[in-house]
């Protein structure tokens, strides 16, 4: 497979400045003959959640392609559902560079990006010229200058702007490199946005006589107690799926490794068993209630495998794809 010939290009470059380069390249053979060179024949496993058919249980997670310029691409590998986002009412830079770092030794990446991307009306574009035959989720955030208690508007901007598109709507209220955004997973102003976001999905429903499900991505850094809290914020609000996990804070399995102690949100191998451990406690408190979409550290078939086991519905990979490239994909939706 000629994967590891392209990872050994890639990694010899700056993380982000491959990551853009990536997305230059998809984006460039998109629909041109050169696609074969992407697709994959898969299986098909079909998997029913929140009231769609997913074709494999397996999705590209958020925070590849934050604008949606390559969702063909992506779908060409054998996703059975590609996330794009996420997105913000607003164009914004992100945080300063640099502000992505590999641990090699780990398998793992930390970012701090800060929600980088053009603004949704630029992803409504790309998302109208795609022609992904998968489900299309669309992952929504705030922009880091909205303060944070004016937040729900920014997600309700976004709501407005994709729901015609979109095949799910992912809200993001977990990423740690937006200043104040992981307060929106607690107490009231957690109910204040469920709220609000029940209310504009409603109405959005009678506008476009379609019904796009909700679901929400939490933090694996949730205590116990929160984390019996948000189950119950989600459940109450009839919020139709929970996505766990976003990136963690904990730096106690990479202590000491290069890297390390750069700020931001660690993904990849070290996020797999606290991850699954999330996804097991919301199995046990939600009891089948809302599904769940296990993400991270999922970089081999038992890993995804361990997320199924603890009661995830469907996948999501991101640092795993980056570090064993699109032979994951198959090896896991083949085999699962």
């Amino acid at each position: 497979m000629y994967y590891p010939l392209v990872r050994k290009a890639l990694f010899q470059l700056d993380a982000e400045r491959a990551h853009e380069l990536t997305l230059q390249q998809l984006h460039r053979i998109s629909g041109t003959p050169l696609m074969h060179l992407l697709r994959q024949r898969l299986p098909f496993r079909p998997v029913n959640c929140m009231g769609l058919t997913f074709k494999n249980p397996l999705g590209l997670a958020a925070g590849l392609d934050k604008n949606g310029e390559c969702i063909d691409a992506f779908g060409a590998m054998g996703f059975g559902s590609v996330e794009i986002g996420t997105v913000t009412p607003r164009p914004q830079p992100g945080n300063d560079k640099p502000r992505m770092f590999r641990v090699l030794e780990a398998e793992g990446i930390i970012n701090r990006m800060g929600f980088n991307n053009l603004g949704v009306d630029n992803l409504v574009e790309n998302v109208k010229r795609a022609h992904f035959d998968g489900i299309l989720g669309i992952n929504i955030g705030k922009n880091k200058d909205t303060p944070v208690e004016q937040g729900k508007e920014d997600y309700l901007t976004c709501m407005d702007k994709i729901y015609a598109y979109a095949g799910y709507i992912a809200v993001n209220i977990s990423s740690p490199n937006t200043p104040g955004l992981r307060s929106l997973q607690y107490g009231e102003a957690l109910d204040d946005l469920l709220t609000a976001i029940k209310h504009k999905q409603q109405a959005l429903e009678k506008r476009h006589h379609k019904y796009v499900p909700v679901a929400v991505k939490i933090a694996p850094d949730l205590s116990e107690e929160e984390l019996v809290q948000v189950a119950d914020s989600l459940v109450r609000h009839k919020i139709d799926g929970v996505i766990a996990t976003n990136t963690t804070l904990d730096r106690s399995l990479i202590s000491g490794l290069r890297h390390a102690g750069e700020e931001g949100g660690l993904s990849g191998r070290p996020l797999q068993l606290r991850s699954t451990e999330i996804v097991r406690r919301l199995a046990d408190e939600l009891q089948g209630r809302l599904p769940i979409v296990g993400v991270g550290g999922i970089d081999s078939l038992v890993a995804a495998r361990e997320k199924i086991a603890a009661g995830a519905s469907l996948l999501q990979i991101y640092s795993g794809f980056i570090f064993k490239g699109p032979p994951l994909i198959k090896e896991i939706v083949t085999h699962l």
